[in-house]
C-alpha cells in the first residue's frame, strides 16, 4: 500500500471514567434520529452534536489482564487522514468505474467521520474492536467481517489467498465457519496488532442495512436451526408472543419478522445482539479504524475483483458468486424486503431505520421509503 501517516502510540494507564456519556458513532444503543425526509445523498450536514478533539480508546491486554488506554495521537487529528491506493499491480482500465465509485466512498466515510467522529471521547476495547478483523499476512490482508454482506465467500478467498486450499468452491460453509482456519486480528500481541493495522490494506464490506437484517432473519429464522431457534427463537417467542402455543415456546421455531423487529428494538431485550444483526459501525469499527477499501454487497464481484488485483492475488482467483446456504432460495433484495416491511407499522419500519442510522449514514445508502 502506499505511504503510511500513522503513529506508533505511547500508553498509560488509567481507569475507565465513570457515567461517560456514550460515544454516538460507537456505544449508542439508539442514536438520535434527525433525518426526516428521504434522500439520496446523505452527504449533507445534520443536526448531531460535535465535540473536538480525539477519543481516548481503553485497551485490554488479554494476557497480563493490563489494562492500558492510548494516549491522543499527538498533533494529530482524529480520525486520520486515509492513505492512497496502491494502484501498481492494477494492470488494465476495465477497472476504471469501480475504482471511481471506490474512491468516493472512501472520501465519503473519511469525511463523515471527520465531522461526526468526535461526539465524545469513547472508551473501547482495542481486542473488541478488532475481534472481527481478519488476517491473510501472505497478501497482507485485514479483511473486517460483516455476517450477510458477502462474508462466507470472502473468508474463502482468504483461505486460497493463505495457501490452506486450492479452489474457493471446495470448501463447505462449515470448514468456512467453524474450522478456525483463519487468524483473527485480536489473536496477536498488541505489537502485532498495530504492525497490522499501520500496514496492511484494510478492506470492509457492507450492505444496505433493511437487506441485510432481512437476509439475517430468512436465513436463522425461516429455516431449521440448531442454534438460533433454541437460543433466540424461544425467548423472542416468550416475550414477544402473547398465548403463545408449548410447541413454539418449546422448540423456538416459527417466529415472525415482526416479533423479531420487537426484539431488535427493545433495549430490555431477553437475548443479546448477534453479529448478524448488529450494526456495522459497532462491527468494525469504521471511525476508529481506517479502511483502506470499502466495499458493498450490491457491487460486490466488481469490487471483490478489483481488491483481489489491488492485492496482487493470483491471476486466475476470482471470487465466487454463488449463494453459500439456501441456494433454492430467492435471494434477499429490496423488493423481497418490501414484502417483510409490510407485517411492519409506519412507526417500526422508522425505528428499525433509526437503529441502523449510523450504517445508513456512513455508507451513503439511500433513506428507505417508509
Amino acid at each position: 500500500m502506499g505511504g503510511d501517516n500513522t503513529e506508533n502510540p505511547e500508553f498509560h494507564i488509567t481507569e475507565e471514567p465513570k457515567g461517560k456519556k456514550e460515544n454516538l458513532l460507537l456505544n449508542s444503543e439508539r442514536p438520535t434520529r434527525v433525518l426526516r425526509k428521504t434522500s439520496h445523498s446523505q452527504g449533507e450536514d445534520r443536526a448531531l452534536v460535535k465535540t473536538t478533539g480525539p477519543p481516548t480508546i481503553k485497551l485490554s491486554e488479554k494476557h497480563e489482564g493490563t489494562r492500558i488506554v492510548f494516549k491522543k495521537f499527538s498533533e494529530r487529528k482524529w480520525p486520520l487522514d486515509i492513505r492512497p491506493l496502491n494502484k501498481s499491480l492494477v494492470k488494465d482500465n476495465r477497472w476504471k468505474e469501480t475504482d471511481v465509485a471506490q474512491e468516493t466512498r472512501r472520501s465519503f466515510l473519511q469525511e463523515f467521520c471527520k465531522k461526526y467522529g468526535g461526539v465524545s471521547r469513547p472508551q473501547s476495547h482495542l481486542f473488541h474492536m478488532v475481534s472481527r478483523i481478519y488476517v491473510e499476512d501472505k497478501h497482507k490482508i485485514l479483511y473486517c467481517e460483516v455476517p450477510k454482506a458477502g462474508c462466507s465467500n470472502w473468508k474463502r478467498i482468504l483461505m486460497v489467498l493463505s495457501g490452506l486450499a486450492s479452489s474457493a468452491y471446495n470448501i463447505s460453509h462449515d470448514a468456512v465457519h467453524y474450522g478456525k482456519h483463519l487468524k483473527k486480528l485480536d489473536s496477536f500481541d498488541l505489537k502485532g496488532i498495530y504492525t497490522r493495522l499501520n500496514t496492511y490494506t484494510k478492506a470492509v464490506f457492507v450492505r444496505d442495512p433493511m437487506e441485510r437484517l432481512v437476509s439475517a432473519f430468512r436465513d436463522k429464522f425461516e429455516h431449521p436451526n440448531s442454534y438460533y431457534h433454541p437460543v433466540f427463537g424461544k425467548a423472542i417467542i416468550k416475550k414477544y408472543r402473547p398465548n403463545a402455543c408449548e410447541e413454539a415456546l418449546n422448540n423456538g421455531s416459527g417466529v415472525k419478522f415482526k416479533e423479531f423487529v420487537h426484539y431488535l428494538l427493545d433495549s430490555h431485550r431477553p437475548v443479546g445482539m448477534d453479529i448478524h444483526w448488529e450494526k456495522v459501525s459497532k462491527l468494525c469499527y469504521p471511525c476508529l479504524i481506517n479502511y483502506d477499501f470499502v466495499g458493498k454487497f450490491e457491487t460486490l464481484e466488481e469490487d471483490a475483483n478489483y481488491f483481489l488485483q489491488l492485492v496482487g492475488a493470483p491471476k486466475g482467483l476470482k471470487f465466487p458468486n454463488f449463494k453459500d446456504r439456501h441456494s433454492s432460495d430467492e435471494r434477499t433484495n429490496a423488493q423481497v424486503v418490501r414484502q417483510y416491511l409490510k407485517d411492519l407499522t409506519r412507526t417500526e419500519r422508522q425505528l428499525i431505520y433509526d437503529f441502523y442510522y449510523l450504517d445508513y449514514l456512513m455508507f451513503n445508502y439511500t433513506t428507505p421509503f417508509l
